[in-house]
């Protein structure tokens, strides 16, 4: 697997959840309008259903993460791949609502076992403590899920219709994200990919640590969630054209990999409270200079951007770190759950706030955030134990 086992299990996990994301999350935002005309109902029926598998992917969470902790997380991740081809050949077939819901219900199964928190338990499951450098990775290479899988996407629609889109993605999982997931080591398998036996010392309190980073996740994942569905039409909103907060809004990505490659070149070292408490920062103090002294929408993307990449990371090393990797995907998927839920919603209650109070509704992402950052200071590192 490459010269050295951990680059390549890095490289095809990351590669696998480049696929799997580009395929689910990233869909409806270029085929939603298509599939909702072919098939006579309002876009907001498209995007209903993609929220309630957004919720099943929060309920089944817990479910799927203490299996990967009994049974290691390959053939879950190669499962994975079989529903999601599974719900997008059925998303391909729609004829109705009926339909449609049924494919994208299918879907989230699939997303409950094939993104972020499956794959970060899989590899708490195979390097115990040590996976920090490894979920860096995975992100970093997943982060470009949308970089590739929107144009893919758009290009497949224009010039073959959205059904054939869906296809396409449906056998890629089959020709590509199978194979991939099926080269990770089984749990225990590998002696050159061994688990970290060292527990994490828990916090004094584990069960309000875990009730604060639900907290943490849930904040961060809502203003993540709200600003990839509204952010251009929310710099709109402060004054500049459109074609300036498109153009803002693009830097979101790129602000993302640069954060998430710069934790891992600089805090790797620090624990991953450090490198939270950084991170949920980074949102209102753009928002702050927004409204304060007229920053350019470019930078709150970029300051955005940069406190998103690093809170994903953050999403799985901070609960590895305090909590150790003894029942670590059960953990992940209960912290995870209650930002599932909010990631569902964002779009909707966000969109409203906008109607409504226009560029104001940054108040609420900020509050949140910094609620966030208030709630991690509330978190004390573990000492080590020895």
């Amino acid at each position: 697997m490459i010269r050295s086992p951990r680059v390549g299990l890095t490289l095809t996990l990351g590669s696998a959840q480049t696929l799997a994301w580009a395929s689910s999350y990233y869909l409806p935002a270029i085929l939603a309008v298509p599939m909702a005309r072919d098939l006579g109902v309002p876009p907001s029926w498209v995007f209903a259903a993609f929220s309630v598998a957004l919720l099943l992917t929060a309920m089944l969470g817990p479910s799927v993460g203490r299996w990967i902790d009994i049974r290691g997380g390959r053939g879950v991740l190669m499962a994975s791949n079989g529903v999601m081809a599974l719900g997008l050949i059925i998303m391909a077939l729609s004829q109705g609502v009926f339909t449609l819901m049924l494919a994208w219900l299918i879907t989230g199964i699939g997303m409950a076992m094939g993104l972020y928190d499956a794959a970060f338990a899989t590899l708490g499951r195979l390097l115990g403590r040590s996976a920090r450098a490894s979920i860096t990775g995975v992100t970093l290479l997943a982060g470009f899920a949308s970089t590739i899988g929107w144009p893919v996407t758009a290009l497949l629609e224009n010039e073959f219709g959205w059904r054939t889109a869906c296809g396409v993605w449906a056998m890629l999982h089959i020709v590509i994200g199978l194979p991939l997931n099926a080269l990770l080591p089984k749990a225990g398998d590998s002696p050159a990919v061994q688990k970290d036996e060292n527990p994490a010392p828990p916090p004094d309190r584990p069960r309000l640590a875990m009730v604060l980073l639900a907290f943490v996740f849930a904040a961060g994942w809502f203003v993540s969630t709200a600003m990839a569905a509204h952010l251009p039409r929310l710099l709109q909103e402060t004054g500049v054209s459109l074609s300036v907060a498109v153009a803002a809004a693009a830097l979101v990505g790129p602000a993302q990999v640069a954060a998430r490659l710069g934790e891992f070149a600089l805090l790797r070292h620090l624990h991953p409270l450090v490198a939270a408490r950084v991170a949920t920062t980074l949102h209102p103090l753009g928002a702050a200079l927004l409204a304060t002294v007229g920053m350019p929408a470019a930078g709150f993307a970029l300051l955005h951007g940069a406190g998103n990449g690093m809170m994903t990371i953050a999403s799985g090393t901070l609960p590895l770190a305090l909590f150790g990797s003894a029942g670590f995907g059960r953990r992940q998927g209960l912290i995870i759950a209650p930002a599932r839920a909010m990631q569902a919603f964002a779009p909707l209650l966000f969109g409203l706030l906008i109607e409504q109070h226009g560029a104001g509704a940054l108040w609420l992402t900020a509050g949140l955030m910094l609620a966030a950052s208030l709630a991690l200071l509330c978190i004390r590192v573990p000492r080590l134990q020895g």
